[in-house]
């Protein structure tokens, strides 16, 4: 007889490595209107490479009862989605149990939040070293990495509320 142990495994942030965020739009094609998307992921910069921070983002999300691969999980409809969004300025904070990362978004990923209320967020196991914090990364690059099958498959899906300091 086998059991599953429902004991969380021990997370500590800096295995992660470098954590990135990375914001952009496009459109839908289901509605033809431009969706803000998050990305998170590292760079696999640890002491173990990709695969130790694959496995600390793998515990991150799991601690955090985010599936991978799907479904899409609904903040407006999940009150309890341990992930939020908070747009003030040209910043995106991503909000989740251990951490907090933030990126500056461009003007046509506030246009878009501001649109549809809410952004999709992705946060990938894989590592992404050629993608470094603070330089830009070239379109095909980003559909390569973000829309490849082993980054969905290996990521959590969320659509976070957009919220904003009062």
């Amino acid at each position: 007889m086998t059991s599953t142990s429902s004991e969380q495994r021990p997370f500590q942030a800096t295995d992660l490595g470098t954590l990135a965020v990375l914001a952009w739009s496009g459109e839908n094609p289901e509605d033809e209107k431009d969706m803000p998307f998050l990305l998170a992921y590292s760079l696999g910069d640890t002491e173990g490479g990709p695969e130790a921070t694959a496995e600390a983002m793998r515990t991150l999300l799991d601690n955090a009862g985010l599936p991978l691969g799907g479904p899409v999980l609904d903040g407006a409809r999940t009150p309890s989605l341990p992930v939020s969004l908070l747009v003030q300025g040209d910043q995106a904070v991503v909000n989740m149990p251990h951490l907090n990362a933030q990126c500056v978004v461009p003007p046509e990923w506030l246009a878009a939040v501001k649109q549809r209320g809410h952004a999709y967020f992705m946060a990938t196991t894989r590592a992404w070293p050629e993608a470094t914090p603070g330089e830009p990364v070239a379109e095909e690059k980003l559909a390569e990495f973000a829309g490849a099958e082993e980054t969905m498959l290996n990521a959590a899906h969320c659509l976070l509320p957009a919220r904003s300091l009062r």
